[in-house]
């Protein structure tokens, strides 16, 4: 069984005092994170910050990356960049070998461990 880490929300998108509120992060922080690309936001008009609720997820994987391995911020946008490109580069190279009848790797380009082996 699997459990969402944020809970569930209709809008669209959220501007910075909804976001801050449902993050339980400071809004200066979170114009930080946006300032430093860790974030994605859009600015309206106004200049107004408004976030895709997708981005509660990767505040998340922010602060669980700066707790678990006490990285600055800035080391925590690259750290999340290279992973992000891992997992397409991973994605990529099973839909290549399904593509050419092969068995698909796993995680680490290994092939996926059979049950009780």
């Amino acid at each position: 069984m699997s459990y969402a880490l944020i809970r569930a929300r209709r809008e669209t998108r959220l501007d910075l005092a909804a976001f801050a509120r449902e993050s339980g992060t400071h809004p200066e922080l979170i114009r930080r994170l946006v300032a430093l690309g860790v974030l994605d936001a859009r600015r309206d008009a106004a200049g107004e910050l408004w976030f895709p609720p997708g981005q509660l997820a990767a505040l998340g994987r922010v602060q669980r990356l700066r707790a678990g391995f006490a990285l600055s911020y800035a080391a925590v946008g690259l750290v999340t960049g290279l992973l992000d490109r891992i997992a397409a580069l991973e994605a990529a190279l099973r839909s290549a070998q399904i593509r050419q009848g092969g068995r698909p790797l796993g995680a680490a380009g290994q092939p996926p461990r059979r049950p009780g082996g």
